[in-house]
């Protein structure tokens, strides 16, 4: 047995269509124009993906997006000529033409190390050709994540991570990774400070826009270095000043991921065998499985249609009347089931996943997210997002499947996550320590700063209270889970946790943005209120 088989826990085989083929991932070849610095993402093979379809749309030829999507991998290199005798020096990749893509991430090969230091990252736009100011990329040091000591969270593919950043169709990057304590990177060619020497033949123009966070620009429009670290003077009596703070190591094996997501999948796309590595099913029970969404929806349905008060207390007694009580069956807690846009919906390649299912006994707790992939994104970019945050998760993390098991866009729209089922227990990787019997939802965008929207605050509210309702929680009440083990929690601890929490709840992390955790107790309000309570 594995390590996924507790209680109530039950495996399924199956695929958004209910079929199975033979067809593992693989990549695109680098070009030759990166080929002296690229390399596969680890756990993916380096091969040639299966052909594109033929006739391109216009828009693909425009942006030179690939049906398919595709990931390039470059590590990082030092960014300094001298190395501090006692430091790392700052690592990163020199402006660069690269093929088209639209999300990006930091990797590095051990998924417990943390990188303790500040990434940032410029791009330039396919369509104007103009690059951008220089955008801080969170961290994100393994809070989005599987349980410790399961078996996904102890796969030997997982990978550290940042978060991933949206940055819109691009085909030229900029990036470096300055360790904590140690001094920035000077501007210019990523070797000297700038105006020690002229810019070499062919450079690319200095970016001309204003950087998204807010960085002082030169008078020529150059995004300015970051404030230069300097030691504090001495006392007026001579006493030394103190040493500054050491320089954190950066990890190794760190690679720069640009993700490109490709088209929706076909509608006709059914399910690939398991990736090389994968893991595998549990039983032959798990192989017969059952049919995801075939409870609420068409398998060949784009979205699951939203559903009245009646109904969806009608269809409660259908999938849990043998599990409540006299009581709920006379009066059931839960809200209206809202409109949800299915996998297919959004255009997930099922091909890129594990093929198996995994669950949990219940649902007791939501934990509300935000991706941190920036919330310059039209809601008819959100499918194509996710689809960026889908593949890196699987692709560059080498996480099973993407980890939230539910997404809201700003304009309300609710997605299906992590496969499974939206009216099941599905096991996500989104709140390290707190998967098992809780379900992770996570706001498009980031929100330390930016408010969310209404809509998506109102989305999140409806999805509680339909969802959370299915397994009887009311969403202004408290909770208990056990931890898994995190930087909170030590592993075995009884937490008590409100049902509706935000990821910082569970895990010590700015998740969900100061500004969305804000707006949590409306919610469970709301949510409530939904439910009819």
């Amino acid at each position: 047995m594995t390590m996924f088989n507790i209680r109530g826990m039950r495996g399924f085989l199956a695929s958004s269509i209910g079929v199975t083929c033979a067809a593992a991932l693989a990549l695109p070849l680098t070009p030759p124009a990166v080929a002296a610095t690229a390399r596969p993402a680890p756990g993916a093979e380096a091969a040639t993906s299966a052909a594109l379809s033929a006739g391109p749309s216009a828009r693909r030829e425009s942006t030179g997006q690939s049906a398919a999507g595709s990931t390039q991998s470059l590590p990082l290199v030092p960014l300094t000529r001298d190395r501090a005798v006692d430091g790392p020096a700052a690592q990163g990749l020199t402006r660069r033409t690269v093929r088209p893509f639209s999300l990006v991430g930091v990797v590095w090969d051990d998924p417990a190390a943390e990188l303790r230091g500040r990434v940032q990252i410029r791009t330039r736009e396919v369509a104007t050709g103009v690059w951008s100011g220089w955008q801080d990329v969170e961290t994100h040091n393994a809070d989005h994540a599987a349980d410790p000591d399961t078996e996904e969270g102890a796969d030997g593919r997982l990978r550290g991570a940042t978060a991933p950043l949206w940055v819109g169709a691009s085909n030229g990057v900029e990036l470096r990774v300055v360790p904590e304590g140690a001094e920035p990177v000077p501007e210019g060619t990523g070797t000297v400070q700038k105006g020690t020497r002229p810019a070499p033949a062919g450079a690319d123009p200095a970016p001309d826009k204003t950087p998204a966070d807010g960085t002082a620009t030169a008078a020529d429009g150059t995004a300015t270095a970051a404030p230069a670290v300097t030691a504090p003077a001495a006392a007026a009596d001579g006493t030394p000043a103190a040493a500054p703070a050491a320089t954190a190591p950066l990890p190794t094996g760190l690679r720069l991921e640009l993700v490109d997501p490709g088209e929706a999948a076909p509608q006709d796309e059914t399910l690939g065998a398991a990736r090389p590595g994968a893991l595998q099913p549990e039983t032959a029970d798990a192989v017969a499985g059952s049919t995801v969404n075939a409870d609420v929806a068409a398998l060949s349905a784009a979205e699951i249609p939203a559903l009245g008060r009646a109904e969806t207390e009608r269809e409660l007694l259908t999938l849990r009347g043998s599990e409540l009580t006299a009581a709920q069956k006379a009066r059931p807690y839960i809200g209206p089931r809202p409109r949800i846009v299915t996998r297919r919906g959004w255009g997930a390649n099922e091909r890129w996943r594990e093929s198996r299912f995994v669950y949990t006994s219940k649902v007791k707790a939501a934990f509300v997210h935000h991706t941190a992939t920036g919330s310059k994104y039209t809601c008819a970019q959100a499918p194509s997002v996710i689809r960026g945050i889908y593949r890196y998760h699987v692709v560059s993390m080498g996480w099973r499947d993407i980890g939230y098991n539910f997404l809201v866009d700003k304009c309300g729209n609710i997605y299906e996550g992590r496969a499974g089922g939206v009216a099941k227990a599905v096991l996500g990787a989104h709140t390290r320590g707190f998967n098992t019997n809780s379900m992770g939802i996570a706001v498009l965008g980031s929100y330390g700063s930016t408010k969310p929207s209404k809509s998506a605050l109102k989305a999140v509210a409806r999805l509680t209270a339909w969802k959370l309702g299915l397994y009887g929680a009311n969403p202004r009440g408290k909770t208990y889970l056990t931890s898994g083990g995190g930087n909170l929690y030590r592993k075995g601890k009884n937490v008590r946790l409100n049902v509706i929490s935000g990821h910082r709840d569970g895990f010590s992390t700015e998740c969900p943005g100061l500004q969305l955790y804000r707006k949590l107790g409306s919610a469970r309000s709301t949510a409530a209120r939904y439910q009819g309570r």
